[in-house]
């Protein structure tokens, strides 16, 4: 589905990423772990579009996504919930939800992907005209990732998903996005926390000062002495 190959990247003098390679097959689900500085959210707002790349090539279903503009995004089918949620505060959840769909291929299923919405997180449809910005930060969340299901996305970005969330509700989080990949949808999740983005994904990407030094296996890496001793203290 999306093939990055040698990406590099950076803000003015400051080198981000360095001839980074990777790949998301269809219906796969991938984890970019590493720590804070890595590069990973760079990557991912490369792929988003909002940021450019000194050099290296980025195709999606064999498009030119360099070529495409930040807001072609959403049309393609790819969905970025930003570090943070990105949720508009003043509005009120279903108003949240409302603006997933602003796409013209979505907006005639609005009413069938809020209800599938709802389904996955009730407790939204409960405090459906609640202001968003009074919801708690794992609500946020949900509400972040059912916004980004309104636009029917055929690869779903998450960076950071259990930030600043309690352990019980980081649980919850990873086993409805694991729900979610159940649907064939891509999924890329960049974290710091390796077991519970390992636990969902198929396969992994170890990412260090802008290189990518191991990749495999979600069990691979998980049973790396080296990834466990960086990463688990093990």
């Amino acid at each position: 589905m999306i093939k990055i190959d040698k990406i590099c990247a950076g803000y003015g003098d400051l080198k981000v990423l360095f001839d980074l390679s990777m790949h998301i097959d269809k219906g796969e689900v991938v984890s970019l772990v590493g720590s804070n500085g890595a590069g990973k959210t760079t990557l991912l707002r490369i792929i988003s579009g909002l940021e450019p790349v000194t050099s290296g090539s980025l195709t999606y279903m064999d498009i030119d996504l360099l070529k495409e503009k930040p807001e072609k995004r959403a049309d393609l089918g790819i969905a970025h919930i930003p570090q943070g949620r990105g949720i508009l505060g003043t509005l009120t959840i279903e108003e949240n939800l409302i603006l997933g769909a602003y796409s013209k291929k979505v907006r005639a299923n609005l009413d069938k992907n809020m209800k599938h919405a709802y389904e996955l997180f009730p407790i939204l449809e409960e405090r459906k005209y609640q202001l968003a910005g009074s919801l708690s930060g794992g609500q946020q969340q949900m509400l972040a990732i059912g916004r980004a299901l309104m636009m029917e996305p055929k690869l779903l970005m998450l960076d950071e998903p259990s930030l600043g969330l309690a352990p019980i509700v980081v649980e919850d989080m990873f086993r409805i996005i694991a729900d979610v990949a159940k649907s064939g949808m891509s999924i890329l999740i960049v974290e710091q926390n390796l077991v519970q983005a390992l636990s969902v994904a198929d396969r992994g990407y170890v990412l260090e000062t802008g290189n990518i030094v191991l990749e495999g296996s979600a069990k691979e890496l998980l049973e790396n002495e080296d990834i466990r001793a960086a990463y688990l203290g093990v």
